[in-house]
């Protein structure tokens, strides 16, 4: 039997702002409300970025109290929120391991070729991973094509990433211009998984949907929203990151999926590896 669709809204992103579409939301307020809203919608968690005074990306660990804070406030205390410690280039290994002793997020999400890039920055990741799994964290490993689905296998293996609450995303496309990605950019990390853990998708452009109802009949979550995605799927302009969660939820349900509750997600993700 499959798990209920765990469906995460992505409202913002470490790279867009108001010039792209007026709707994503970026201070603590906004992000609130969106969440809210993400979350009538069909959303059971909330992949969160947050900006400094200038606008941005940042890892700081006060930003970061500050919006869930405001999403607490908005959305009530079951919707999980997992925050992002994507490097964008600028963060180092170190740095972002500080920004999660420091925070103590419940859930976040980190690539593995950013925090491992290599054979020397492993012991302390592990170390680190070990931590965040005896304290009971959702850990969203992010994967970008099959050789780093091979090599995340590999590091599960050698224990240097514990399995405990541990999940996969694939990530369908980049941030290039024109990047329409397709349901069948999955299937190379499908051939290559092979794996009894949790795994999610996104994907760029107005196919976004057609590649979460694909993940979803796999057995897979989805990750959806304005970090990704600003379209629904006739290519017209969405209105804002709820009805691209809905339109999901919709869709997954008319399929005679059931989409996840919060607590349902938490069940998904707290396996013990």
């Amino acid at each position: 039997m499959m798990d209920p669709l765990v469906i995460t809204v992505a409202p913002n992103g470490a790279r867009r702002g108001k010039a792209d579409h007026p709707a994503i939301p970026l201070t603590p307020a906004e992000i609130g409300i969106e969440a809210a809203r993400c979350q009538e919608a069909g959303a059971s968690m909330i992949h969160l970025h947050v900006r400094d005074a200038e606008g941005r990306h940042s890892l700081d660990p006060d930003l970061y109290r500050a919006a869930i804070a405001a999403v607490r406030k908005e959305a009530g205390s079951n919707l999980i929120v997992q925050v992002t410690t994507e490097a964008v280039g600028i963060f180092t290994p170190d740095q972002q391991i500080a920004a999660m002793q420091a925070l103590q997020p419940e859930a976040f999400s980190v690539a593995v070729r950013e925090l491992i890039p290599d054979a020397a920055s492993e012991t302390e990741a592990a170390q680190f991973l070990k931590e965040q799994a005896e304290r009971g964290v959702f850990v969203q490993h992010i994967l970008y094509d099959e050789n780093d689905v091979r090599r995340f296998i590999d590091l599960l293996d050698r224990e240097v990433i514990p399995r405990t609450r541990a999940s996969g995303l694939f990530v369908l496309g980049r941030y290039t211009k024109g990047q329409q990605s397709s349901p069948n950019d999955l299937l190379p990390f499908l051939n290559a998984w092979a794996l009894d853990l949790p795994w999610s998708l996104c994907a760029f452009g107005c196919r976004e949907a057609a590649c979460a109802i694909t993940a979803a009949c796999l057995g897979g979550h989805v990750r959806v929203g304005f970090e990704n995605n600003l379209h629904l799927p006739d290519g017209s302009v969405a209105p804002d990151n709820a009805a691209l969660v809905r339109g999901v939820a919709d869709v997954a349900k008319s399929l005679g999926l059931t989409v996840a509750t919060s607590e349902e997600a938490r069940h998904v993700f707290a396996h013990e590896g």
